[in-house]
């Protein structure tokens, strides 16, 4: 369980990029993350 953990530890941190010293997610790649739609992501975050 722990090695399953850190394997997907390691993928997430491969999906996160420094633009202009920030680290960032694309949206596509959280959708991913949450199994759910890109728009439909989009449109929770637009919700907060």
């Amino acid at each position: 369980m722990e090695k399953n953990l850190e394997l997907q530890t390691e993928n997430i941190k491969n999906l996160i990029y420094e633009i202009r010293g920030k680290q960032v997610m694309l949206d596509s790649d959280l959708a991913k993350l949450y199994q759910v739609e890109t728009k439909r992501l989009m449109s929770l975050l637009k919700e907060i």
